[in-house]
């Protein structure tokens, strides 16, 4: 795949509430792969919070089943995904496809069948692509995050730009 067109998510939205369910099922897809920090929750949070646990609910109660997909090294996002009452692939690596390929192995699915959501376009949005999932692209959560993505926003907006989303 073009690196380029491996960085232009499928859809851009504000937030995850802004997400068009019917949209999804209506393509096929039934599986949820959620990126944690900046995404479903805050940056480097240790537990969901109300919006976590709110989306989550939302995913369920319109039959999607859903997977946490992390690049944690620590079991800090498994252990958020056992509050929440749902699967997790830690270390998964993004941009490279391998976590998403395990959560899709684990869910016991496939890419046509599953989107990846998240916050980042040089890790969420190219490991979605690279894989074949639909793919899409939040604004952050909120502006506190940890100072390796920090320094990664300037070259999201480049591309951003020149990519016209």
């Amino acid at each position: 795949m073009n690196i380029f067109k491996a960085m232009k998510p499928d859809l851009v939205l504000n937030s995850l509430e802004d997400l068009d369910l019917d949209n999804l099922k209506n393509r096929g897809i039934n599986l949820a792969l959620l990126d944690f920090d900046n995404t479903l929750g805050p940056d480097r949070a240790i537990e969901p919070d109300d919006f976590s646990r709110k989306m989550v609910a939302k995913l369920q109660n319109e039959g999607f089943e859903i997977c946490l997909v992390s690049n944690a090294k620590s079991t800090r996002s498994a252990k958020i995904a056992e509050m929440l009452s749902i699967p997790c692939v830690t270390y998964a690596q993004k941009p490279k496809p391998d976590g998403i390929y395990r959560a899709l192995e684990l869910m016991k699915s496939d890419a046509s069948h599953a989107f990846m959501v998240g916050d980042q376009v040089f890790t969420d949005v190219m490991a979605g692509k690279i894989s074949g999932c639909y793919t899409v692209l939040v604004e952050k959560y909120q502006k506190k995050e940890v100072w390796y993505v920090a320094i990664k926003r300037p070259f999201e907006k480049i591309v951003r730009f020149f990519g016209s989303f």
